[in-house]
């Protein structure tokens, strides 16, 4: 298993523990997730991340309790990447770097491949990614491209894990 963490910002050199800069509602006992962490994903979900920082996007992928029909909603791809139109000509021309991070003092969180580290991490290696756009087949993704995801938030009532990322950047 590979953990990379995605930016925008070509050089870094170290990543220092930091509080998430919009804090989510965690489940009592899980409150630590918005602390100083350095977040990371691993090589199965980093399609997650193929994307310019602030573009919304739905994703979905089967779960082991998947029904056949919500399958269906898959075709022949292993998942599907929602993103708007007004989002795809920046998908297509931004580049974005991947830091390829140490395993080493990782906590897997047991959740869509995300790990955190409380302590500070000295990337491995750094790769800039072009052309996001082409990405995704090759991790058998499907991009899908949608004028608006407000109705594709009803995916969240199917048997299916689905990801929803800077929704307050969507169209209304």
């Amino acid at each position: 298993m590979r953990l990379f963490h995605f930016s925008d910002d070509p050089t870094i050199t170290v990543f220092e523990p930091r509080p998430v800069r919009v804090p989510s509602e965690r489940r009592a006992g899980m409150e630590w997730l918005n602390g100083p962490l350095v977040w990371a994903i691993d090589d199965i979900n980093d399609f997650m991340y193929l994307f310019p920082r602030d573009c919304p996007r739905i994703l979905i992928w089967s779960k082991p309790e998947t029904t056949a029909d919500d399958l269906t909603l898959l075709g022949s791809w292993r998942g599907a990447a929602y993103i708007e139109r007004g989002w795809l000509e920046r998908l297509q021309s931004e580049t974005i770097q991947r830091y390829e991070m140490p395993t080493d003092d990782f906590e897997d969180l047991q959740d869509a491949g995300m790990w955190v580290s409380r302590r500070t991490v000295t990337p491995l290696a750094l790769t800039a990614v072009s052309h996001l756009d082409r990405e995704f087949t090759l991790r058998g993704i499907e991009l899908r491209v949608v004028d608006s995801l407000t109705p594709l938030k009803a995916l969240r009532d199917s048997t299916l894990h689905v990801s929803a990322i800077r929704l307050r950047n969507a169209r209304p």
